[in-house]
Formats: structure tokens, C-alpha cells, sequence
């Protein structure tokens, strides 16, 4: 099972990022995905979740309007794209795949740092 974030870097504020996130080894159209971030000395944070078909969408109240997280269920793969953004959304960005209660597996990581 693989998960592996690319994408992030250095953006200034008010710019546009967009991360990937390329599944491998499991039944990818069957898992809710969703990206986290975790800011230094704070915890892990859910960002936005997509259901399993791609229908349904959910964000945090500090992303909403500016982010918008899809999936691309014929190549495995999901995706974040980032606008408006500030440096508050600097943060090691994380995809996570989950089936219900039974099984979540989690990428390894990519840096976005919003500075100028």
C-alpha cells in the first residue's frame, strides 16, 4: 500500500498551490480520502474529506471557498487545490485513505509553506 503526496513548496500569499496524492496497492474507489495538515508544534488537522464515489465534499471552516479537494477514481489518484492562500496554511500536508472502521492508511507527507 502506497500513498504519496506531491505538489507542495513555496507559494506566496494570495497564490495557488495544487497536491496530488497517488494511490497504490489497495481498492482505491472504495475509500474515503481526505487531506490533514500539521503546522509545527500544533496537531494534525483535517483539511477536507471526499467520499468514496467523489460526490460528497467536506471542509474545515478555514479552507472553505479557497481549497477544493478532488478524486480521480480511474487513476487513483486525489487532489487539493489551494488558493487565496495565507501563511497560516503552512503545514505538512498528509492524504489519508479510509474504509470505515476497518482500515485508514496515511502518505508519508509534503511541505507548503505560504510566505513571501
Amino acid at each position: 500500500v502506497q500513498l504519496v503526496e506531491s505538489g507542495g513548496g513555496l507559494v506566496q500569499p494570495g497564490g495557488s498551490l495544487r497536491l496530488s496524492c497517488a494511490a497504490s496497492g489497495f481498492n482505491f474507489s472504495s475509500y474515503d480520502m481526505s487531506w490533514y495538515r500539521q503546522a509545527p508544534g500544533k496537531e494534525r488537522e483535517l483539511v477536507a474529506v471526499i467520499a468514496s464515489a467523489g460526490g460528497n465534499t467536506n471542509y474545515a471552516a478555514s479552507v472553505k471557498g479557497r481549497f477544493t479537494i478532488s478524486r480521480n477514481n480511474a487513476d487513483n489518484m486525489m487532489s487539493l487545490q489551494m488558493n487565496s492562500q495565507k501563511p497560516e496554511d503552512t503545514a505538512v500536508y498528509y492524504c489519508r485513505a479510509v474504509l470505515g472502521r476497518i482500515r485508514a492508511y496515511w502518505g508519508q507527507g509534503t511541505q507548503v509553506t505560504v510566505s513571501s
